[in-house]
Order: structure tokens, then C-alpha cells, then sequence
């Protein structure tokens, strides 16, 4: 379950225009919705309008290339079409919480900073492990060129030539206790460079460590080159259950980056996306003597 075709269009031609001048006018022509429908279904799904989503992306953007360029902050300003350094500046303290000349120092401070420690040390993420049927033949790496909201993101990827028989994932668990009787939605963003296959996953184990809900996407994978796009998992946690784990999981070749991973309760009118499902199973055994083709 992901977000709608509407926004989901939307969400690429934003991306596709970050540096552009975009007028929300064009909309309903590019996407084929009218306007009213269209800023409706956006607001409902992501939480924003689509002027607060592109002033968030070209903040995110900014601080990209504070970070990993020599360009002005007058030239940054200007690139992301805000009117002024003065309107920029102000707009990236309400998110960063700092100016953007102060935010280039800092986070200069702290990358070499990382770097020194990856001189010595394989990088750990904190909360995160890389797991899967070969791990070795992948990597885990967090990226401050490549993010969606923030700073980071985290990055699975492949070393060298793997196949479709290989896979990795990224991953972490927790108590299921706050959860219990719950329905749960889990989302995050995900964007893909040349991937055999991949998707997000969720899954609830009871206290004997049974799987009793489980989502990978399969049935909805990731595959190639993709923009960042938003993808969600709904499982209900059983009385029962005693653990959640989830992660991002990449088949085969390929580059895969996942940010904003979110938690949140839904009502039963959201359909769950278990794979486990009984509904997916017949009601009664058939051909039992294999005389049916």
C-alpha cells in the first residue's frame, strides 16, 4: 500500500523540478486531476500542501549542497528559487534550526568527524544491522548526499556482482507490548539506483517466535531506478504478540535508500497488507486425488 497515483504523480514531477520554477496551476494539466481534487487527496495522504512538500524538498536540497559544495548561500537561495538570502536564511532556521553558514560549519565539523572514525572502524547505525542471506556481499552506510527530510539517510547496497539467489536487509526490532490489539502502519521513503528488487518489510512474532503477520512487498516491489516515493505497511498486532522487526530489504544488485521511517495506529477501515492473510487461502482442501488439471 502506497500512496495514491494522484500523488504519487505529483510527487515525481515535484522532484523532477525541484530547481524550476513551479506554479501549482500546471497541476491538474501534468497530472490529469482537477486542482480541488488534487490538493485534497495530497494534503490527506502526506500531511502537507503541495506548497509546504516543495518547500520542505528544496530545504532538504539546500542543505545538500551546503554541505557538499563551494556555492554561496546567495547562489543556493537563488537556485531554489526563494526571493532573497534574507527569505532564505529565515525559512531554513524554521527547519534547521540554525543559518544556513552556521549549519555549513557545523555539519562540516561533524563529517570529518565520521570520517576519522570510519579510518578505524566498520560504520555501525545506531538501532540498525545488516542481516540477510549475505550480508558480506552488501553494505551499510548512512548518506548526507542522498536524503529526503533532514540530514541522512540510510543507505543498503551491493559490492560487487550478486545475483537473484542473494539478498541483505537492514533492520531493527522492538517490543510489541505499546502495540497490542493495535492495527499498525508503518511508512517511510524509498528511493532505488539499478535495483533487482526491493521493498520495506514489517513483521509480528508472537512469545513463541511465530511469525503471525508479515509484509515485504512482494507482491508491490521496488525494481531499477526510482525517485524517492512513499511506501506503507499495515499489520495487526495480535493480543499475543511479543515482537515487531522491519527494515528495507534489497534482492540482488542495486542501491537502495530509506528515510523517514514512521510508527502510527490506524482504525480497521485501513485494509492491512498482511501476506499471511487466511482470506488469501481456499476454504476448503482440493483435488486431493490429482485427478484435476
Amino acid at each position: 500500500m502506497q500512496y495514491s497515483d494522484v500523488t504519487q504523480k505529483t510527487i515525481s514531477y515535484i522532484e523532477s523540478n525541484l530547481m524550476e520554477e513551479i506554479q501549482l496551476d500546471v497541476f491538474p494539466a501534468v497530472i490529469g486531476y482537477s486542482k480541488f481534487h488534487l490538493l485534497r487527496i495530497f494534503r490527506k495522504e502526506t500531511g502537507k500542501s503541495i506548497g509546504e512538500y516543495i518547500r520542505l524538498r528544496r530545504l532538504t536540497m539546500a542543505a545538500m549542497l551546503l554541505l557538499n559544495s563551494d556555492e554561496t548561500i546567495l547562489t543556493i537561495a537563488f537556485l531554489f528559487h526563494f526571493q532573497s538570502q534574507e527569505a532564505f536564511t529565515r525559512a531554513f532556521k524554521e527547519v534547521y534550526a540554525v543559518p544556513p553558514g552556521k549549519y555549513r560549519k557545523l555539519m562540516k565539523i561533524v563529517r570529518m568527524t565520521e570520517e576519522e572514525k570510519k579510518m578505524n572502524t566498520s560504520e555501525q547505525i545506531k538501532g540498525w544491522s545488516l542481516s540477510g542471506s549475505n550480508p558480506e556481499m552488501y553494505g551499510l552506510t548512512t548518506d548526507s548526499t542522498v536524503c529526503h527530510t533532514g540530514t541522512h539517510s540510510g543507505l543498503l547496497y551491493a559490492k560487487g556482482d550478486v545475483n537473484e539467489q542473494q539478498f541483505a536487509t537492514i533492520m531493527q526490532g522492538f517490543q510489541a507490548h505499546e502495540y497490542k490489539g493495535e492495527r499498525l502502519k508503518l511508512s517511510c521513503f524509498l528511493t532505488t539506483e539499478d535495483a533487482s528488487k526491493c521493498g520495506a518489510w514489517l513483521r509480528i512474532d508472537n512469545g513463541n517466535g511465530d511469525t503471525v503477520q508479515f509484509d515485504n512487498m512482494d507482491n508491490r516491489s521496488i525494481q531499477g531506478t526510482t525517485d524517492w516515493n512513499h511506501y506503507s505497511l499495515v499489520l495487526d498486532v495480535p493480543k499475543d504478540s511479543a515482537s515487531i522487526h522491519f527494515g528495507v530489504l534489497l534482492i540482488g544488485k542495486g542501491k537502495v535508500w530509506a528515510d523517514g521511517f514512521r510508527f502510527e495506529v490506524v482504525t480497521d477501515k485501513v485494509p492491512t497488507t498482511n501476506m499471511l492473510s487466511e482470506e488469501d487461502l481456499p476454504a476448503q482442501p482440493t483435488n486431493l486425488d490429482f485427478s484435476s488439471n
